[in-house]
């Protein structure tokens, strides 16, 4: 069993898995770019002591992120609490994909983890979609490569920027509303950021496909999209473990042999 972290701009995603067991659970923390070796070494051996894994008994630990600065702080923790040096996600290391881009190094390793996942788990063509600070929907072909995609702004970063450039619209948080139609100013700004997101997904699908030429699967991870995609009109796959089973799988290809 490893440990398996996904390092974005607002969160902290991670789980201990291994190949035949999921991540259980899937946990967060706030990303914190002033936070020290020994701040994440005594969040991470806090939450080991709550759901009782000894983490001196891992194997190792696997990260990618998109946060260089916190990155080296992580890597030093998991030194700590494990006792064994991290495997960081870039240039160099192995992963199976084709990346079909003419700069495949400019390739986010939270993308290339989630594509390594769903590469091993789903029917090509798929199509990912990625839900944190930006909303990321991203394409592997029929014959597994990865392509291409769009990337939008999230729903927290597009509340965040309405709330901020308009005086008088309060910060609200993100939920479905009860109705589209909203009569007051909080749940207005719910409906449109609700139904903003879930339609430009689908917008974003739909021109997707056509160019596809195929129905593709389609699978969706990140805070937001348990709440967003089972509104979409298209069939959207959730799958809360996809980053950290890809990380899992780039960490056995990187430790295999050694």
């Amino acid at each position: 069993m490893i440990l398996a972290i996904d390092i974005g701009n607002t969160h902290i995603t991670f789980g201990c898995i291994d190949r035949d067991k999921a991540a259980d659970p899937v946990l967060r923390l706030p990303t914190d770019r002033l936070e020290t070796e020994y701040g994440y070494a005594a969040r991470l051996k806090q939450i080991f002591d709550i759901i009782k894994i000894d983490p001196v008994g891992l194997d190792g630990s696997v990260i990618s992120s998109v946060v260089p600065e916190v990155t080296e702080m992580m890597r030093r923790a998991c030194n700590l609490i494990i006792g064994k040096e991290p495997l960081i996600v870039g240039p160099g290391i192995k992963t199976g994909l084709v990346i079909s881009l003419d700069s495949p190094d400019s390739l986010a390793p939270d993308i290339i983890a989630a594509a390594v996942a769903a590469g091993d788990r789903y029917s090509m063509p798929c199509i990912m979609i990625d839900m944190g600070t930006a909303t990321t929907v991203t394409v592997l072909d029929k014959n597994g490569a990865y392509v291409g995609g769009a990337i939008m702004p999230g729903a927290g970063t597009s509340l965040a920027a309405l709330s901020g450039k308009a005086s008088l619209l309060p910060s609200v948080s993100i939920r479905k509303p009860e109705k589209a139609i909203e009569d007051d100013t909080v749940g207005a700004m719910q409906s449109g950021i609700f139904y903003g997101t879930v339609g430009s997904i689908d917008g974003v699908l739909k021109a997707f496909i056509s160019e596809l030429g195929e129905e593709p699967e389609i699978v969706a991870t990140g805070g937001l999209a348990k709440l967003v995609c089972p509104y979409c009109e298209h069939k959207i796959i959730l799958d809360e473990e996809l980053l950290l089973r890809g990380l899992m799988k780039i960490w056995e290809m990187n430790e295999t042999g050694k």
